[in-house]
């Protein structure tokens, strides 16, 4: 029996993984809000803030086994497999939705907000002063944010770094998307997309026995760039973790309020009913990205009327707001049993 909750637990972390991964991918959408309302964003923390000095000495001195239970290695190893594996899989069945059903994929994203905030906010009981001002700055920060317009791409191997330590926002802070962040920052479509397109085709190159990719400089420029955004969002996770650990120990109370006011902000980038506009030419035609996709300049956020499509839209807000009360019961439902 307990065989078998164990590989049910694996499997719906290897899940959550996924869940993690692809909403890392989406613009808005931050993959912290999911660790949080499935119930293991603090051990997600804990568990990054495991890696530090003791660990690198274990993993140095041979200890193996030491090292991985010391990092809680089952628990992050399961969890980052789902998030490798979404990166290949789910982004891509995301990418494809949100071209073809855009409007309805933002509203299932605002929907899973607004259920998060509803989670978050039920549990909270200590609001005052403070928090109410944390509250308000986190709002005000996270609308900020989602209203600035991009900047160019820039793939100057410092600056792809600190996109990386950037990007991981999304993981560690609920409701900082660190995808939308890299739109800000000018480089989404070299680091999420290119990057990770051009390390797939070499390893399916690599399978097939065709290592031409070598001779190829720009393939090898953008593996590079992809190594080097991968190191600082390795390093972005660890330095955060720490200072997010040290922060919630202390200050557990503000910094919940100030996440719940970054995906109340957060709500501005998703918000389903919006207008893209693209950047443009001198003459006038739209601006294409290195993948060859339409430039984003900004979005411009109307109140739709009411039509069966803005029905049908409002019905993809209940299942999102559903998925995530589905989310809360089942961590309901398993911090029980375990207890």
């Amino acid at each position: 029996m307990q065989t078998k909750r164990r590989t049910i637990d694996s499997i719906f972390l290897v899940i959550k993984g996924l869940a993690m991964g692809a909403a890392n991918k989406v613009p808005g959408v931050s993959g912290g809000v999911v660790a949080f309302v499935a119930g293991f964003y603090q051990e997600f923390i804990f568990s990054l803030q495991r890696i530090n000095k003791t660990a690198f000495k274990l993993l140095f001195n041979g200890r193996f086994k030491s090292f991985f239970h010391y990092v809680n290695g089952r628990f992050l190893s399961l969890l980052f497999f789902g998030m490798i594996v979404s990166y290949f899989s789910v982004s891509k069945i995301l990418d494809y939705l949100i071209t073809h059903y855009e409007l309805y994929v933002w509203s299932m994203f605002f929907g899973m907000i607004l259920g998060s905030i509803y989670y978050i906010y039920k549990d909270f009981n200590a609001w005052n002063k403070r928090t109410l001002i944390a509250l308000t700055l986190g709002t005000i920060v996270g609308l900020g944010i989602s209203f600035l317009p991009p900047a160019k791409e820039n793939d100057n191997l410092i600056f792809v770094f600190f996109c990386g330590i950037i990007s991981v926002s999304g993981m560690t802070l609920p409701g900082f998307s660190g995808s939308f962040i890299l739109i800000l920052l000018g480089n989404y479509v070299l680091l999420l997309v290119d990057s990770v397109n051009a390390l797939y085709d070499t390893i399916k190159e690599i399978i097939s026995g065709d290592f031409r990719f070598l001779e190829d400089a720009s393939r090898i420029r953008m593996l590079k760039v992809l190594a080097v955004f991968t190191t600082g969002s390795f390093a972005g996770l660890v330095t955060f973790s720490h200072l997010l650990n040290h922060i919630l120990k202390h200050y557990k109370n503000i910094t919940l309020a100030t996440i719940i006011g970054f995906i109340v902000g957060s709500l501005g980038v998703v918000w389903p009913w919006k207008t893209t506009i693209f950047k443009t030419l001198n003459d006038g035609s739209i601006r294409l990205d290195s993948a060859g996709k339409p430039m984003i300049e900004n979005y411009q956020r109307f109140i739709p009327e009411l039509t069966s499509e803005t029905f049908l839209a409002i019905g993809y807000i209940v299942l999102g707001i559903l998925i995530v009360l589905g989310l809360e019961w089942y961590g309901e439902r398993t911090r029980r049993v375990k207890v």
